[in-house]
């Protein structure tokens, strides 16, 4: 052999030896997200907050999640960047504030505009990760295809799909767009068709549209919520609703682990013991594990997001206690700024009959104790697989896109600044305790901005390479080792439901403001500097004394300096630091690039307020 072709040889060995010992030590991670997940619902988080394991409400069961916090770090004051799925799951996809992305709310984007970089699961695939998604994803990322339009686009190289899953009879409940039934179509499409699976492999609706279409399906919506025991939300003035409103209590139509939560666990634990060259479940196949790559799973968990619907077993021993609901008082109304009314009356709750409430509460608690069994099996499982091919690994949990509001304000739902709708702790466990200690909890300001760059640096990313310049967050291994800049406050946006609004929070205090005079991108963007206090629809709130946000202190002579403070900063921030808002339009096509930089460097994480 010639001696030049030995040289290219040993090159190439070189090469792929330095690539094995690369993938060798880049961690496995296991990213997990739960939906619509109140804080409180977790021992762990309580006791860390008040010194108290149970909620104010009343009891809880959560030990598996509890174990995380004892086997890793616990970012006890994480907040989230926008109170609604799509917008929140956005932000922690990308590592960008909304108000950087120009992702506000549910609107549909598309990869293709010049001022978005890869998502999160897309710069793992360039670390040399094969990348895999189970479950809810909710970031409504399109592509554009060559005549500009819009198109699925599937951000993960491997995607076992819910709805798919549903389809397929994975799940106790599902919602989807039917076309035909029976094998016969119908005339026009029935949208958001409502369904259940019996542990018989039964389909069940709850539509009266579709028993006007089809008499055979008759009785069939006001049966099924007799048989589960449904309670939907309702109107005040509107009444009671057989097939529209939010369940927000009643019992799953499967036993546990049957349900949608319940498979993406099976599925995922199936997965990673697959050992052929695809994977299949139901109607999708997908490529099976390349284990001379490292792997990244996400995990998107629906509980204990609406219908609230517990395996039977959680659900009768959760209603053996009685919790303490939420108070309500009108008079909260006269200080409430508008926006925040606005999105209360949609979720309002107080209207509801005791026995509603009571089941409301134990419903969903008794939701969270499911989930937390799943968590519990998903995280042994993954650590099992590690530790049985000699895998360094990571695990980062975040207890909810955002929160839920059960009374709380005389409303269920999201969509606000309130802590209740925008606090969610993370835990992050890791073979390396150096980096995440054991029984670590930070109490340092944290966002879910950072949980990009935290992985991106777990899986060996040099963060000060101008590629992850883009990125809004802080590497949280840095935040637990006290390297990281301190963070006086944390700040989000959102548009859904409320309309535009910001804020910013404190240690003590939390303000928040209308940020524009209506969602029409682009114009005006710069109202806030100009317009009256009052039209800002400020709010304004002290922890320390008010822990419950009531009274809004906005207008409080006593407060004019702190809130002055708050504005300005606030203002310069998510309007003046590099502003993007984008003409999304119907076709997402995403052309209509507006920003505003009226306050370079105004994020520095300084806010000095006594």
């Amino acid at each position: 052999m010639k001696l030049c072709n030995i040289k290219v040889l040993v090159f190439f060995l070189f090469v792929l030896v330095s690539k094995l010992v690369i993938a060798q030590q880049q961690p496995n991670i296991l990213w997990i997200v739960t939906d619509d997940h109140r804080y409180d619902a977790v021992r762990a988080f309580n006791k860390m907050l008040t010194g108290n394991e149970m909620s104010e409400l009343g009891y809880l069961e959560s030990p598996n999640i509890d174990r995380l916090t004892t086997m890793g770090t616990t970012y006890i004051n994480t907040y989230c960047q926008a109170q609604g799925c799509a917008p929140s799951r956005s932000s922690m996809h990308m590592g960008r504030y909304p108000f950087r992305s120009g992702i506000y709310e549910f609107e549909y984007y598309n990869n293709k505009a010049e001022h978005l970089q890869a998502t999160l699961p897309e710069q793992m695939a360039k670390l040399g990760y094969q990348t895999l998604r189970v479950g809810k994803l909710g970031v409504r990322i399109k592509t554009l295809n060559q005549n500009g339009k819009p198109v699925g686009y599937n951000i993960y190289q491997n995607n076992i799909d819910f709805k798919k899953l549903g389809r397929d009879g994975y799940t106790a409940w599902g919602k989807d767009w039917f076309y035909e039934l029976d094998g016969k179509k119908f005339d026009k499409v029935l949208k958001n068709l409502e369904y259940f699976v019996t542990d018989k492999g039964e389909f069940k609706y709850t539509s009266l549209e579709l028993e006007k279409l089809r008499p055979e399906y008759s009785g069939m919506a006001k049966k099924t919520m007799k048989d589960y025991d449904m309670f939907r939300h309702y109107n005040k003035k509107k009444g009671k609703y057989i097939d529209k409103g939010m369940i927000l209590s009643g019992v799953s139509s499967r036993e546990a682990g049957k349900t949608r939560d319940g498979f993406y666990t099976s599925v995922l634990k199936d997965y990673m013991n697959n050992k052929e060259v695809t994977f299949t479940v139901g109607s999708q196949t997908i490529n099976g594990i390349d284990e001379s790559k490292p792997q990244f799973f996400y995990l998107g968990y629906d509980f204990p997001h609406t219908p609230v619907l517990p395996p039977k077993e959680y659900r009768e021993r959760f209603q053996q206690y009685t919790y303490k609901v939420p108070e309500f008082d009108e008079e909260e109304l006269n200080t409430m700024p508008v926006q925040l009314k606005t999105q209360r009356s949609f979720g309002s709750s107080d209207h509801f009959t005791d026995e509603e409430k009571q089941k409301m509460v134990q419903d969903y608690y008794a939701f969270c104790a499911y989930g937390d069994n799943l968590v519990g099996q998903a995280v042994d499982a993954f650590i099992e697989y590690n530790k049985a091919k000699n895998k360094p690994y990571l695990i980062v949990y975040v207890n909810g896109d955002h929160g839920w509001k059960l009374n709380d304000h005389g409303s269920v739902s999201k969509f606000t600044p309130w802590d209740i709708d925008a606090h969610n702790p993370i835990v992050i466990v890791s073979s390396d305790k150096e980096k995440f200690p054991e029984g670590k909890v930070v109490r340092d300001f944290t966002e879910f901005v950072d949980i990009a760059p935290t992985i991106f640096s777990a899986a060996g990313a040099n963060l000060k390479d101008e590629q992850y310049a883009y990125l809004d967050g802080m590497d949280m291994a840095l935040v637990a080792s006290g390297k990281a800049p301190k963070r006086d406050y944390v700040i989000g946006e959102s548009h859904a439901v409320t309309g535009p609004r910001a804020f910013i929070r404190t240690k003590d205090y939390v303000f928040s403001m209308q940020t524009r005079p209506n969602k029409t991108r682009g114009i005006n963007m710069e109202w806030a500097l100009n317009a009256s206090y009052k039209d800002l629809d400020p709010g304004l709130y002290h922890m320390p004394s008010d822990p419950k946000e009531i009274n809004n202190l906005a207008f409080n002579q006593k407060y004019q300096d702190v809130a002055k403070k708050m504005k300005e900063k606030l203002i310069n921030i998510v309007l003046g630091d590099n502003r993007i808002e984008v003409g999304w339009g119907k076709n997402a096509d995403g052309t209509e690039i507006y920003r505003s930089n009226f306050a370079p460097g105004a994020h520095d994480y300084k806010l000095i307020l006594e």
